[in-house]
């Protein structure tokens, strides 16, 4: 008897290219097509005469126009969480930002307080 005959495969071990290239090929289709989808609202958005359309029609329109946003988005981050080490670096990223702008804007009490000063300034010029 030989070895290989007695051997023991493992059908699970052996990883296809065919389902990398799968999920490489189906990231790009999602793009184009998201792309694609953009072109035509944008282009369908500049044929309409906004200057005819009241207020009630605006306001349709920019409702519209935010849920396709949100779709659009929501299209790209999915891409991003495709990737195995964006999810994690945009994270990172996240971390270091709150990091620094707390040093800068939170290390002693004058600037704590200034921080303070400023947003209730804000809050005063924009709710009365």
């Amino acid at each position: 008897m030989s070895e290989d005959s007695t051997a023991v495969k493992d059908s699970t071990s052996t990883a296809t290219p065919e389902t990398d290239t799968a999920t490489a090929a189906e990231g790009v289709n999602f793009s184009e097509r998201y792309s694609e989808v953009l072109g035509k609202v944008n282009a369908t958005l500049d044929q309409v005469d906004w200057s005819q359309v009241g207020r009630i029609g605006k306001i349709v329109g920019i409702f519209a126009a935010v849920i396709v946003a949100q779709i659009l988005i929501k299209g790209i981050l999915d891409t991003i969480n495709l990737l195995p080490v964006v999810p994690g670096l945009l994270e990172l990223l996240g971390v270091v930002v709150v990091g620094q702008w707390s040093w800068k804007n939170l290390t002693t009490s004058d600037k704590r307080q200034a921080l303070i000063s400023r947003v209730q300034t804000l809050r005063q010029d924009y709710l009365g």
